[in-house]
């Protein structure tokens, strides 16, 4: 697929995407609520995880309404861990794509609240009264579930902020991030695939290209955090090392990080090959992006 039609593609699924959590985020929720959740979810970040969903969906010939649902529940999680994870009891971060965070601007008690709030709106959007079937809901909130929860994100988070100042070796630091940030990109991709049909071959090989690229996008963002500026980030630069906290560059130095990240990427488009899926092109750049970042 040519480059500018992959622009074309993704910025169609982008604006669906963003059309419907506008929709969704209620601004209605009480005492201000719905404010801070909107704030935190709406008109800002890369929306990787939902351009995986709707990919995947499309490469296997899936329902694109269910898997636009299913977009929306996965950015909602994730939006929801960013803004606990900026507090001051975690990572006491100020600023999250470009603008300050969300206990900035609404206070530590609204932020927690925004993010508990989120979390619970993924799982109704997930099961909405018609449209989908009971069997795909219930699937959909397993996957997103298990990637948000204590063997997933929330188990990273919590194996991350027990690292602080410690050394890690190469297979604990994968674990940690598999976890934190892997778990729910590759989620992401399986959730696209349940909105379809497809072999158990090729659902292994996707599991496998989600897998690949869940840790290649930590991979690359501990490389950025020690070569962008803030400015480009759109969060704070250099938080990690400021920290004390083990990343792929303390670990194995950064050029060796980066050599990783290629090599991510090249499981990454074996997986895509071997699923034998007749046009996985989007998935196939969707890969390329996640290395090739610059923020």
């Amino acid at each position: 697929m040519e480059a500018g039609l992959f622009e074309q593609w993704a910025q169609v699924a982008l604006a669906d995407c963003e059309k419907a959590l506008d929709h969704l985020v209620p601004a209605a929720a009480p005492a201000g609520l719905g404010a801070a959740m909107r704030y935190a979810v709406l008109g800002g970040g890369k929306r990787l995880r939902p351009l995986l969903v709707l990919a995947a969906c499309e490469a296997v010939g899936g329902d694109r309404d269910a898997a636009v649902r299913a977009a929306c529940a996965v950015e909602l999680i994730h939006a929801y861990s960013l803004v606990h994870d900026d507090m001051p009891c975690m990572d006491n971060d100020v600023m999250r794509r470009g603008k300050p965070t969300v206990h900035v601007q609404f206070g530590e008690a609204q932020a927690m609240l925004a993010g508990d709030a989120m979390q619970a709106l993924a799982f109704e959007v997930l099961t909405p009264n018609v449209g989908m079937a009971p069997a795909l809901q219930a699937r959909l909130c397993a996957l997103l579930a298990r990637a948000a929860g204590f063997a997933g994100m929330a188990g990273g988070q919590a194996i991350d902020l027990a690292s602080i100042g410690q050394s890690l070796d190469e297979p604990t630091l994968r674990d940690m991030h598999r976890r934190k940030t892997g778990m729910l990109l590759q989620a992401s991709v399986m959730m696209g695939a349940a909105c379809g049909r497809a072999s158990v071959a090729t659902l292994a090989a996707l599991d496998d290209y989600g897998a690949a690229i869940g840790l290649a996008f930590q991979v690359v963002d501990d490389i950025l955090d020690v070569t962008q500026e803030s400015a480009t980030l759109g969060k704070t630069a250099g938080k990690d090392q400021q920290d004390n906290k083990p990343t792929y560059v303390t670990v194995l130095g950064l050029e060796p990080a980066r050599q990783l990240a290629r090599d991510l990427r090249l499981q990454a488009l074996q997986a895509l090959s071997d699923s034998r899926l007749p046009d996985p092109a989007r998935l196939s750049l969707l890969a390329d992006m996640v290395v090739e970042r610059d923020s």
